[in-house]
This record gives C-alpha cells, sequence and structure tokens, in this order.
C-alpha cells in the first residue's frame, strides 16, 4: 500500500475557478432557472407522509434543517445502525415508521394507485436531491416506472437515513452506501435490506483542501487540520492513507466538520482538509470560483473503491415481489443511460423536479458523473464481489464493526 501511495501522491487535481477554465458557467450560456426545458408533469418530491400514505412526517428533518453533505450521514446515524436494527426500534428512533402490518414485507398501502392497475412503490432518498440521483428523476419524468406498471414514489430521508426507513418496510428501496451499510450488516442485528444496484460503478470520494497549502498527498495532512464528521471507518482510512504515505497520524488535528458545504467550511478556515464527492464538492469549488487541491481516495489505494451510494431494497418485498425490483431497475437503467447520453437534458429535468438544486452545479456536477454511472462495468448498477469484499475484509483486519462482516453478502446482482 505505502507504494502505490507514493507513486500515486503527485496526482492530485489543482481544480480551478470554472470561469478560468472555460468550462461550464464560463461562457457557455449555462441553463439558469428560466432555461430549464419545459418538461411533463410528474410526481414531484414528496416529504414523507404527505399524501400518499408512504411513510411518516415524524422520520422527516424539519424543512429548514440541512442534511448532512452528499455521500456522508452524521456520526450520530452511524452510531445508532451500529447498534443494529433491533436497538434502533426499542429507543423508539422510527415512532410511527415501523413497519406496515403485512409482517414487514415492505408492501406498500396505496389503493389508487392499485385502482389505476399501477404497483406502488416509494424510494427514500439517502439526501437532498442531487446527480447521484437523476437517473430516477429521468425515468419518473420519462414515465419509464408507469410504462413498466409502477406508480413511484421518490422521499426525502429521515435524520438518520434510508436504511432504517427501508428495513422498517415503511419505503420498498433506498439509497445508502456500502460503508454505512457495514455498521448494521457487522452487528448483532442486521438490517433486513439488500444492496441491489450501485448507482456509481467507483467511489468518487477524496480529500479537498484549499490550493497551494500543500496537500497535495497524505502525509502533507500531518500538522494540519482535518475536518471530521467523527465517524470511525471515515477517520480509519484517512488515517490508513497518511500512515501508508509515511505521515504521522498523531499530528494531524481533528476538528468537526460542521459545515455541510464543503467549500465553505474550506474558505472560512473551519478546516484544513475534509472529505467530499468530485462530482458534487469540487464541481461546486469550481462553480463559486474557489480552486481546490483533490486527492482521489481510490486513486491512492483500490480496496477504497468501494461502492458509494447503492440501491437497497426490503428483504422480504423484494423475495416476495421480485418481478416489482426487477422492473424497477430496469427502468431506473434506462434513466441513468440517458443521464450519461444527455447531461445537460438530464440535469434540467432534475432541476425540474427538484428547484432548490442550482441549475448550473447539477449541469456541471452531471457532465462529470456521466461517465462514471457504468465506467468499466459490462452494465450499469452491477456490484463486483471482488471489490465489495476487499473493503469488508479490510474493515474486519482493523476491527471496525461489533462482528466481523460477512463476505459475499449484503449485496446482489439478481435483480439487475
Amino acid at each position: 500500500m505505502e507504494g502505490a501511495v507514493g507513486q500515486r501522491a503527485g496526482r492530485t487535481r489543482a481544480i480551478e475557478a470554472i470561469g478560468e477554465m472555460g468550462g461550464p458557467g464560463a461562457s457557455d450560456g449555462l441553463a439558469g432557472p428560466s432555461s430549464v426545458r419545459s418538461v411533463r408533469p410528474s410526481r414531484r418530491l414528496v416529504a414523507p407522509g404527505v399524501g400518499d400514505g408512504s411513510a411518516c412526517a415524524a422520520c422527516l428533518p424539519p424543512a429548514s434543517g440541512k442534511a448532512p453533505r452528499p455521500g456522508r450521514a452524521s456520526a450520530l446515524g452511524r452510531r445508532l445502525l451500529a447498534a443494529g436494527a433491533a436497538a434502533v426500534l426499542a429507543a423508539g428512533l422510527l415512532a410511527g415508521c415501523a413497519p406496515q402490518p403485512q409482517g414487514g414485507s415492505g408492501q406498500p398501502d396505496a389503493p389508487a394507485a392499485e385502482a389505476e392497475g399501477l404497483t406502488p412503490v416509494t424510494v427514500v432518498l439517502d439526501y437532498t436531491p442531487n446527480t447521484n440521483h437523476t437517473g430516477l428523476y429521468v425515468a419518473l419524468d420519462q414515465g419509464l416506472y408507469a410504462e413498466r406498471g409502477l406508480d413511484v414514489s421518490i422521499v426525502q430521508p429521515p435524520e438518520d437515513g434510508a436504511d432504517t426507513l427501508v428495513a422498517s418496510g415503511r419505503a420498498q428501496l433506498g439509497v445508502s452506501y456500502q460503508d454505512w451499510m457495514a455498521n448494521y450488516l457487522g452487528s448483532d442485528d442486521p438490517l433486513p435490506v439488500t444492496a441491489v444496484a450501485a448507482l456509481v460503478q467507483h467511489n468518487t470520494s477524496g480529500l479537498l483542501s484549499r490550493a497551494g497549502e500543500g496537500l497535495t498527498r497524505p502525509a502533507a495532512l500531518a500538522g494540519k487540520r482535518y475536518g471530521t464528521l467523527d465517524v470511525a471507518t471515515e477517520q480509519a482510512i484517512v488515517r490508513a492513507l497518511v500512515e501508508a504515505d509515511g505521515g504521522d497520524w498523531d499530528e494531524v488535528a481533528l476538528v468537526p466538520a460542521n459545515s455541510t458545504d464543503e467549500v465553505a467550511g474550506l474558505s472560512t478556515g473551519q478546516f484544513d482538509a475534509v472529505w467530499g464527492f468530485e462530482g458534487w464538492a469540487v464541481q461546486n469549488a469550481a462553480a463559486q470560483g474557489f480552486a481546490v487541491d483533490y486527492l482521489s481516495i481510490a486513486e491512492l489505494d483500490p480496496v477504497f473503491d468501494y461502492y458509494t451510494p447503492v440501491l437497497i431494497a426490503n428483504d422480504a418485498f423484494a423475495t416476495e415481489r421480485p418481478e416489482v425490483v426487477r422492473a424497477f431497475l430496469q427502468a431506473t437503467a434506462e434513466g441513468y443511460a440517458y443521464a450519461a447520453e444527455h447531461p445537460d437534458e438530464a440535469a434540467d429535468i432534475l432541476v425540474a423536479q427538484a428547484p432548490e438544486v442550482d441549475p448550473a452545479l447539477a449541469r456541471a456536477s452531471q457532465r462529470f458523473l456521466a461517465d462514471q454511472y457504468v465506467a468499466d462495468a459490462e452494465r450499469w448498477g452491477a456490484f463486483d464481489p471482488a471489490r465489495w469484499n476487499a473493503f469488508y475484509r479490510w474493515m474486519n483486519e482493523q476491527g471496525l464493526t461489533e462482528r466481523p462482516l460477512p463476505l459475499d453478502a449484503g449485496f446482489t446482482n439478481e435483480y439487475l
């Protein structure tokens, strides 16, 4: 590992302002709110428990609250999931979100949709809408779900993530991450969910820092302030990278990453480096004209090329209604194929469905992710068991979970 880090240390990317690069947002007439193309009316993002009985209002964060940054869950949420599903339910943190009466099958109760001959399906996001989710919104907008007999609702996540809502049966599918899933897969009471598709084929996250301050390799974090969410897996990964590169982890000052905007935290001096995603945080930095250096953790060490984000399904629902899961994934695959081939148009669809998303950032991010959804995989959504197992084997070696993580478990390609 040390050799790999040393060889790649010089591959840090200095990301300049978009305007300086002549990229999106410079002089190409990037679409603003008034230039978003017209799309036919379709189901909008709905809050759990509002109108469709898909979930409970008690599970939704306050409208004025901010969710964690894309791909990063709260430390509180990780600690709760590490305690296992039984502990979560016993603590009452799913109050009003308990499984429906069908024995926890996750089958929704939506007579109106069924009367129209459609099967209702609720999908809970991991975060506020962003380009990780574009394929879902494209499939919704273009009627790809309806063509397959599905009435799909996309809902916002509860504070502790999509996993608990999917496990409870109040949502049939949701968005999660392999590292997040480890907290309950390696517990005494694992949540009854399985990853059924990879939304993005490779891990596109890494370490961001202010450009020109010398953080061009992990060892350079020594003597600097790293903005952390105080999560064991996160810190273990960064520590491994620093030490493999010859740095002293004890010299890294850990400070809270309180800001949900990596760029804001860096620009105001809250920390010197922070974890973020190249498809969102780095594009956001460029859009704001804030130059950053970026280190890809998957390039530094392939063992960290785990799957993030992924689609998870309620186990009982997938077992009882496999044809519904397959139909959903077929439509979703078409949505992501469109997003990859038509990034600007797909970004406009996302913004039309979720107006809170900045149009310029959506387009820049979408252009980056267009090549990432499938990348080198044989098809969208496919998991490579070797990569999945490599990361969990590393976690087991570090003793990061309550119980050893089982290999070849927690994911499946069966429904693709």
